[in-house]
C-alpha cells in the first residue's frame, strides 16, 4: 500500500505491464440539496412581519409563505449556546458550552469550546463531498485564541468548513467590524463613507463562495452558515432605513405590543385562546415614562427596526442570487434566531452599549446629548426592556432567561423540493437540538462514530423532518423531553408540560420558585399551576436533575462579573503582567490583549524617529466609544483616555527628541479613579486626572504602530500609522487589589475545597 488506502490496481515492472486505479471521490446522494442556516442574533419570537410585528421582512415573509413557520420551536437563551446546540445536535451543557466563549470555568460544562467528541454538522458531512463555509459570527472558540498565535483548532476552518469569513467574537460594529478570513484579522473592504456595512458585505461573501464553488463544480452541494450580527447591538442600518420608522411606534410599547399580540393570532402563529403575559418587572407603563424617556426610546427602537429590515433586504439578495443560478428549489434554507430579545440596554435603553459591560449607567440627559448618533457609526445603541418585550410578545422575560421570551423563537424552514405545503404552521414542540439531526436525515448522513480520532458523543437532538409533510400538521412532536438552564435560570418540559425557575444571582438556588405551565393549554405562560398541581411539579423538577445531570448541567453556577476573569490556563495571554510586541504584527481581539480595564498599567515604547513630522499611532486599544490611544502628534507626546467617547487627553509639556528614545504612559488606579501621566526617557512631562475607570474595554481590538477601524482618538483619522520605528513595545501590568467579585470569586473556591 502507497498513500492512505490500498491501491486496487496492478503495479508491474512497467506502465505497459501494470493497471492503473482512481479512487472514488466522496460523493452525497443523488438529489442531497444544498443547506443553508440563515441564524440572527437576539431576534424575539414576535419581530419578523410574519410572526406578528409591524417591521417590514418581505423577503423573509417570502420565505415563509413558501415554506413552515415553526411556533413551537425553542433555543438555549444565551448565543454560544445555541450555536453549539445548533451545529452538533447536542445540548450545549454536554459539549462544554454552558456560557459564552468568553467564559472557562474549570468545569467540562464550560470550557468554551465544542468538544472534539461532538462533530460539529460541517465535520459530519464534508466527508460525504459537501463544500461548507461558514459566514459571520462565530462564538464558539475560546476568545483568548484570538490572536496571531492561536491555538486554531476551535476556529471555523478546523470544526470542519472550508472556507470562513466574519467576525470571532460575540458581537461587532456594523461599520467598522473586526473582520477574519480563514484565520487571520483583514481590513474591512471600504469605508463607511463608500457604503459598507457589515451585513452586505457578509452576504456579498456568502455569494462569492457559493458562486466559486458552482461555477468549479456545479454538481457539488454546499453548506452555508450564515450569521448576521443582526439584531444585537449595536443597531446600526444606513440612515434611510432607520428615517424609514420614524413615527411608526409613536403610541408606545404598550399599544404595540397588542397590536403585534392580536395580529399574531390573525397569522395563526398562537393559538386564538393565548393571554398576553403582564409587563416584566421593571418595565414601566408607556404613559408613566417621561418626554425624554419615550423620545429616547421610540429612536431606539427605530433603529432596531431599520436594522432589521436592512438585513431582510440582504437576505432577499441572496435569496435572488440563488434563483438567478438555479439553486433555490434544492436549497433547505433554515432561517432562526438564537434567543430571545436582549434585555440587556437596561429599562430605558442607551446610546453607548458598552456602558451595560462596565457597570455604569448612562442618565437621559447623557443619552439625549447623542441622540442623532443612533445608529451610525458614532453609536452603539441598545433599545429598552419594554421594547424587548414587545419583541418577545406574547412572552414572559428575555435572552438569557428560561421562560418564553428567553427560548421561544422563531423557525422558518423553506425546501420547495421537499416542503409542499407553503404557508404551513407548525406547533410540534423542537429544540435547537434538533437541527442537526433533520439535516443529517435530509441528506441522507449517518453521524459517524469517530472523527478525526476522537470517539463521537451520541446526538441527542430529534429530527423534525417528520413535520416537513402536509399531512403532519396534527402529528403529535415526537420529542421526548427537553431541559433547559442558563446563568441560573432553570426549565423543563416534557408532554406539553413545563416547570421553570427564574434565579437571583448570588441567592441560594434551593430559595427559588418553581412555576409550573400546561403550555399546550397556555401558550404564553400565565397561569401558573404550581399550587394546585404539587406532584405534578415535583414530578418536573426531579425530571429536569435527572436531565441536567445526564447532560453535564451541573454544578449550577450564577455568577455574572467572576466569569469575564482571564481562565488560569498556561496558554491564555492575559494571565501574564509583561507583555514584549515587536511591530509590525496583526491586531489582537481584546480578549487575547493584556487585560487593563480598572487596573494599574504602563505602556513603555522604544522608538526611533528620523525627522520631527514622523507622528502616528504607537498603541491603540478599543475604538471610539471607549478606548486608550497612545500616539505622537506635533512633535509631543498624547495618551488619549476615551471614557464612553468622553476624552481624558494628556499632551507632553515638552517636544519629542529626534533619534531614538523611550517614551512611556503610566496610569495609576487609586480607588475608582486614576491619574495618567506621560514620560520621555525618565522625565515625566505630563498628566490628567481620570474620574472614572473602564471596567473592559468593549469593542474594536489592540493595535501597535497604527489605529485602523474606528479610531480611538478624535484628533487624526485612521488608520494614522506610525511614521517612525518602534523597536519594542512592552505592557507591564501588576497585580491588582482584589476587586469585591474577586473576594467572592475567592470565597467560593475555598468553601468548594471544604
Amino acid at each position: 500500500m502507497i498513500g492512505s488506502e490500498p491501491f486496487k490496481g496492478r503495479i508491474g515492472r512497467t506502465v505497459y505491464e501494470s493497471k492503473p486505479h482512481w479512487p472514488e471521490h466522496a460523493r452525497p446522494r443523488a438529489g442531497a440539496p444544498n443547506v443553508l442556516i440563515i441564524l440572527f442574533d437576539d431576534l424575539g419570537f414576535a419581530h419578523l412581519n410574519c410572526y406578528g410585528s409591524s417591521i417590514d421582512t418581505p423577503h423573509i415573509d417570502r420565505l415563509a409563505a413558501n415554506g413552515l413557520r415553526y411556533t413551537n420551536f425553542h433555543t438555549t437563551a444565551l448565543c454560544s449556546p445555541t450555536r453549539a446546540a445548533l451545529l452538533t445536535g447536542r445540548n450545549h451543557h454536554t459539549v462544554g458550552m454552558r456560557g459564552l466563549a468568553n467564559w472557562n470555568t474549570g468545569y467540562p460544562n464550560c470550557t468554551g469550546s465544542i468538544a472534539k467528541s461532538a462533530a460539529t454538522l460541517a465535520e459530519m458531512i464534508r466527508p460525504s463531498g459537501y463544500s461548507t463555509f461558514a459566514v459571520g459570527k462565530w462564538h464558539l472558540a475560546p476568545l483568548e485564541t484570538v490572536s496571531p498565535a492561536g491555538p486554531f483548532d476551535h476556529w471555523p476552518t478546523s470544526r470542519g468548513f472550508d472556507r470562513y469569513y466574519g467576525f470571532m467574537g460575540g458581537e461587532t460594529d456594523q461599520w467598522r467590524p473586526a473582520l477574519y478570513c480563514d484565520n487571520h484579522p483583514i481590513r474591512q473592504p471600504k469605508e463607511p463613507s463608500e457604503g459598507y456595512h457589515l451585513s452586505e458585505d457578509l452576504v456579498d461573501q456568502a455569494m462569492g463562495m457559493i458562486r466559486s464553488q458552482k461555477s468549479a463544480i456545479p454538481e457539488k452541494p454546499f453548506f452555508t452558515y450564515l450569521c448576521f450580527g443582526a439584531t444585537h447591538a449595536p443597531h446600526q442600518a444606513p440612515k434611510a432605513y432607520i428615517d424609514k420608522y420614524r413615527g411608526r411606534f409613536d403610541a408606545g410599547w404598550d399599544v404595540v405590543r397588542s397590536q403585534w399580540f392580536e395580529r399574531q393570532k390573525k397569522l395563526g402563529v398562537i393559538p386564538q385562546d393565548t393571554e398576553l403575559s403582564p409587563r416584566n418587572p421593571g418595565v414601566k407603563a408607556w404613559d408613566q415614562l417621561t418626554a425624554d424617556q419615550k423620545t429616547l426610546a421610540l429612536r431606539l427602537q427605530e433603529a432596531f427596526a431599520g436594522f432589521l429590515e436592512h438585513t431582510d433586504a440582504q437576505i432577499g439578495r441572496l435569496i435572488a442570487f440563488l434563483e438567478e443560478i438555479g439553486e433555490i428549489d434544492n436549497t433547505l434554507i433554515l432561517l432562526m434566531s438564537d434567543n430571545g430579545a436582549s434585555q440587556e440596554g437596561g429599562p430605558q435603553g442607551m446610546v453607548d452599549y458598552a456602558r451595560y459591560f462596565n457597570g455604569y449607567v448612562e442618565s437621559i440627559d447623557e443619552s439625549m446629548a447623542r441622540l442623532d448618533q443612533i445608529g451610525t457609526e458614532h453609536a452603539h445603541n441598545n433599545y429598552p426592556w419594554g421594547w424587548a418585550q414587545v419583541g418577545n410578545t406574547p412572552g414572559k422575560r428575555y435572552k438569557q432567561n428560561t421562560h418564553g421570551g428567553g427560548i421561544r423563537d422563531p423557525l422558518i424552514v423553506h425546501w420547495p423540493k421537499g416542503v409542499t405545503d407553503k404557508g404551513g404552521i407548525r406547533d410540534q414542540f423542537h429544540h435547537v437540538t434538533d437541527i442537526t439531526p433533520t439535516v443529517l436525515e435530509i441528506l441522507g448522513v449517518a453521524p459517524p462514530a469517530e472523527i478525526n480520532g476522537h470517539p463521537q458523543m451520541p446526538i441527542y437532538g430529534t429530527s423534525l423532518a417528520y413535520t416537513f409533510p402536509a399531512e403532519s400538521k396534527a402529528e403529535k412532536t415526537r420529542k421526548p423531553v427537553q431541559y433547559f438552564e442558563m446563568l441560573g435560570h432553570r426549565g423543563v418540559w416534557a408532554d406539553g408540560w413545563k416547570a421553570v425557575a427564574y434565579h437571583e444571582a448570588e441567592t441560594p438556588f434551593e430559595s427559588d420558585r418553581w412555576e409550573l405551565y400546561h403550555l399546550d393549554q397556555d401558550f404564553s405562560e400565565c397561569r401558573d399551576l404550581a399550587a394546585d398541581k404539587p406532584e405534578k411539579l415535583k414530578e418536573m423538577i426531579e425530571l429536569w436533575w435527572a436531565e441536567a445531570g445526564r447532560n453535564g448541567a451541573l454544578p449550577l453556577d450564577d455568577r455574572r462579573v467572576e466569569l469575564w476573569a482571564p481562565a488560569p490556563t498556561a496558554l491564555n495571554p492575559r494571565n501574564r503582567r509583561r507583555y514584549v510586541y515587536r511591530p509590525p504584527m496583526d491586531v489582537i481581539a481584546a480578549e487575547g490583549a493584556p487585560s487593563l480595564g480598572n487596573r494599574t498599567f504602563s505602556v513603555i515604547a522604544d522608538i526611533e524617529r528620523k525627522a520631527a513630522s514622523d507622528d502616528g499611532c504607537l498603541f491603540a486599544f478599543g475604538d471610539s466609544k471607549s478606548g486608550l490611544s497612545f500616539f505622537i502628534q506635533n512633535n509631543r507626546l498624547v495618551f488619549d483616555y476615551s471614557l464612553f467617547a468622553t476624552h481624558y487627553k494628556v499632551v507632553s509639556d515638552v517636544e519629542l527628541p529626534i533619534g531614538r528614545c523611550a517614551v512611556s504612559a503610566t496610569l495609576q488606579k487609586i480607588d475608582q479613579t486614576g491619574r495618567l501621566s506621560l514620560r520621555i526617557g525618565d522625565r515625566e512631562c505630563g498628566s490628567v486626572e481620570l474620574p472614572k475607570l473602564l471596567r473592559r474595554i468593549w469593542g474594536g481590538a489592540m493595535m501597535i504602530g497604527c489605529d485602523e477601524g474606528a479610531p480611538v482618538s478624535p484628533d487624526y483619522r485612521a488608520p494614522f500609522v506610525f511614521k517612525g520605528k518602534i523597536h519594542t513595545l512592552e505592557i507591564d501590568t501588576p497585580p491588582t487589589k482584589p476587586t469585591p467579585a474577586d473576594q467572592r470569586a475567592q470565597a467560593r473556591a475555598e468553601l468548594a475545597q471544604q
